[in-house]
């Protein structure tokens, strides 16, 4: 018998023992919500009956976010039909979808004033559609009662039906389409195993290939276990699908029985990837520990389109000089 007599990984745990959650180091902790602006953000989306993936997914920033009256939209009820290894929402078989829920998102955003709104949504495999009609009829809402506001959605990847899905709601125009690749192709066996990654690539150029005035944007979660240079590959590979807007955030273990963290991405280390996203082309990059997909995604966008405007006086005054 090989191994050693005093390897005692695989001996059984005493009952009732359970894993612990590691400690954060200081650069990831945030404060527990306790202002006005929280309290009313919550008691909003409460008597709309909205979900939110600030909540869902126990995100770090919910506190400062729903003080300034920011706050993501969860459409498609709060049971999903993945079971991702890094995802909080809960999995099961959903409720039927919401009617209402279109025209609540866009009374609730009317409401809060803002002037930039993220859409997400839980995976709907189970809908013949997706969900996209969902996505089309929220937009639509919006434009409807607060004509003003932007509009970002974060969309699942529509699993056989991503075309039809992609066309419907380009047609829509939402100003902004974010969809996150989450991890390195390398992980999505264990991390992401319902989806592809090439699928979602695929799903990003899409997009652009619809409608090319459509900013698309997708994200990773960094402390998986991932190499420097499999980040580098990401960038590269959204850059050859024509993405303008990376985020890059750490991963945090929602519960115990998630994936853990390999590894607390430093500050530093952040700042690095940030200059080397920005040296491939991108016309926005955030990556901090605490960036998440809708973290600051209305100021981002102000900045990626001013970015674009830019860029495009740049190549008009290029072609200019040589004719």
């Amino acid at each position: 018998m090989g191994g050693d007599m005093n390897d005692l990984s695989s001996a059984p745990q005493p009952e009732g023992e359970r894993p612990k959650m590691q400690r954060k180091p200081d650069w990831i902790r945030v404060k527990a919500p306790v202002s006005k602006g929280y309290q009313e953000t919550r008691k909003l989306m409460r008597e709309l009956n909205l979900h939110t993936v600030c909540e869902e997914a126990a995100c770090p920033n919910i506190g400062e976010c729903w003080t300034k009256k920011h706050a993501t939209v969860m459409i498609l009820g709060d049971t999903c039909t993945r079971a991702c290894r890094f995802c909080n929402i809960k999995t099961g078989m959903p409720m039927p979808v919401d009617p209402l829920e279109p025209e609540h998102t866009a009374t609730a955003a009317a409401a809060m004033g803002l002037e930039h709104i993220v859409i997400t949504s839980v995976d709907r495999d189970d809908l013949p559609d997706r969900g996209a009609g969902q996505f089309v009829k929220v937009i639509n809402a919006l434009r409807r009662e607060t004509p003003n506001t932007t509009i970002e959605i974060l969309t699942p990847d529509f699993k056989g039906r991503m075309k039809e899905s992609i066309a419907e709601i380009c047609e829509a125009g939402p100003d902004v389409f974010n969809h996150n690749l989450e991890t390195v192709p390398r992980l999505y066996p264990t991390i992401r195993p319902g989806a592809r990654y090439y699928a979602s690539l695929r799903l990003l150029e899409e997009a652009k290939a619809n409608n090319p005035l459509i900013f698309t944007k997708s994200g990773i979660m960094l402390g998986l276990g991932e190499g420097r240079l499999e980040v580098h590959q990401v960038m590269d590979d959204m850059r050859s699908v024509g993405i303008d807007f990376i985020t890059m955030g750490q991963y945090l273990q929602p519960t115990p029985k998630h994936a853990k963290v390999e590894d607390f991405v430093t500050p530093k280390q952040f700042a690095a990837y940030g200059s080397i996203a920005r040296a491939k082309g991108f016309l926005q990059v955030a990556s901090t520990p605490l960036t998440r997909s809708s973290y600051h995604a209305g100021d981002d966008f102000a900045e990626m389109r001013a970015a674009r405007e830019v860029k495009l006086a740049k190549q008009a005054a290029k072609e200019g000089r040589k004719a």
